[in-house]
């Protein structure tokens, strides 16, 4: 699973196989590990990678994961650094050491034992984890989408429920089919229009009887006074402009209280009958990264670190992307745990560790917001540019703004991929788009 170790090497240990630790290992590896200047080593609690953006596409049947995984033991025999497969439980600072838990098949029986990853840098790339908010029933009576598991997960629910809708004509006055999806950021947004259009595609496979205009009901409820509250309020009522013609209802100033099997409670007193529940309201860091290693923590378990993305209490920790409270330049806020932070912060520290092992100082992390894009399937894609003009932003909407989306998960592949390597990808995608029925049927 590794390549042979060599001793004499400083030894890079990546924990987190995401967006940002991925293109950090494959910067690394081409960098030092090619050159035999360091041994670089990713783990992952996975076999494979998919950008986490995605994962609206996969729930909703229009991506399916295998085209698009990529697998880090090939990754690692292209770009020359190590994989290593487990999911971190613990981490001794004095030892310079990681832990692994050890991994089990379905039957329960052992793949992996606990394993130890010895380092002299170590980079924390452990991303984020969809935040409960400690609601009863979030756990037992909705998926939440975090994983490429949990998306296939509701996809499989998707489906079963409208093959069964098709098999039982519904009565007049029987109740429709609701998906509820809680928390109205680009998530949440982004899965509401893409199911929407799912179910249309849906029923000309032959299901006569499942009428998605009838039959299904979306719904997004968030907490706040409007949907996507981080972006620019332009770009928000554009977005609800958007889901108030495709039918979509959409609850603001709502909290919700509780989930049951049957439904969604609000604090208001209003229910929600709902027979899929998605939880998609806000982010936390997993529970085990609190105090780790007696690192410094903030309220979502995020490892405090400096601008050089080092972590307060130990130089030789660094942390980036979701699990980092890195500060911005004025001091006064934290880099916004987006998709393009991890890849920015990638980039920085690729350089800094560079740097650092020529007897160089590391780099500071500066953020650029390049904007937002929130994908609503093929019906339209809004969004704003920041730094496109010498001050303020562009609001684009349509097709400019989809080639722009599109172009975001191009760039990603091209960071890890090579360009080579993704033009025969965007080939593959393009044969597949015309074979395959548009979404995944099973």
């Amino acid at each position: 699973m590794s390549q042979t170790a060599n001793a004499a090497l400083h030894r890079i240990t990546i924990v987190g196989g995401g967006a940002g630790g991925l293109e950090l290992a494959v910067r690394l590896g081409k960098r030092l590990g090619k050159r035999k200047r360091a041994e670089i080593t990713l783990v992952d609690a996975s076999r494979t990678h998919l950008w986490k953006p995605l994962l609206h596409q996969v729930a909703a049947g229009t991506l399916d994961t295998h085209s698009d995984e990529l697998e880090y033991l090939a990754l690692a025999r292209n770009y020359h650094f190590n994989f290593r497969l487990g999911r971190m439980e613990g981490l001794d600072r004095d030892a310079k050491e990681i832990y692994l838990a050890p991994i089990y098949d379905e039957n329960g029986e052992e793949i992996l034992p606990s394993q130890a990853v010895p380092y002299d840098t170590l980079v924390l790339a452990l991303g984020s984890q969809t935040n409960d908010f400690n609601t009863p029933g979030v756990h037992e009576h909705s998926i939440m989408l975090d994983s490429p598991e949990a998306a296939e997960r509701f996809h499989t629910r998707l489906i079963n429920s409208c093959i069964r809708a098709q098999a039982r004509p519904q009565t007049p006055g029987q109740d429709r089919f609701t998906v509820t999806i809680i928390g109205g950021g680009a998530t949440g947004v982004e899965l509401s229009a893409e199911l929407h259009m799912t179910a249309k595609i849906i029923t000309s496979y032959g299901l006569a009887n499942f009428d998605p205009e009838k039959d299904l009901k979306i719904v997004v409820v968030d907490a706040g006074p409007r949907i996507l509250q981080a972006l620019p309020e332009r770009l928000s009522a554009a977005v609800s402009h958007e889901l108030k013609e495709l039918a979509i209802e959409v609850h603001t100033n709502e909290r919700v209280t509780e989930v049951t099997k049957e439904g969604v409670r609000m604090a208001s007193g209003k229910f929600i009958p709902s027979s899929i529940v998605v939880w998609a309201a806000g982010i936390k860091i997993a529970d085990f990264m609190k105090d780790l290693g007696g690192l410094e923590t903030n309220r979502i378990n995020q490892l405090v670190v400096h601008r050089t993305m080092q972590t307060t209490r130990d130089p030789n920790i660094f942390a980036i992307g979701d699990c980092a409270a890195c500060p911005m330049e004025d001091g006064k806020s934290t880099v916004p745990p987006r998709a393009q932070s991890a890849h920015q912060q990638a980039s920085t520290l690729g350089k800094s560790l560079v740097r650092m092992l020529q007897g160089k100082s590391l780099l500071e992390f500066h953020y650029r917001d390049h904007g937002s894009l929130v994908s609503l399937g093929n019906y339209s894609t809004v969004g704003s540019l920041m730094g496109a003009i010498a001050r303020g932003s562009v609001f684009i909407e349509g097709s400019i703004a989809k080639w722009m989306y599109w172009w975001l998960h191009k760039n990603h592949q091209i960071t890890v991929n090579g360009w080579f390597r993704t033009w025969l990808q965007t080939w593959s995608e393009t044969i597949n788009w015309v074979r395959n029925p548009r979404i995944k049927l099973h």
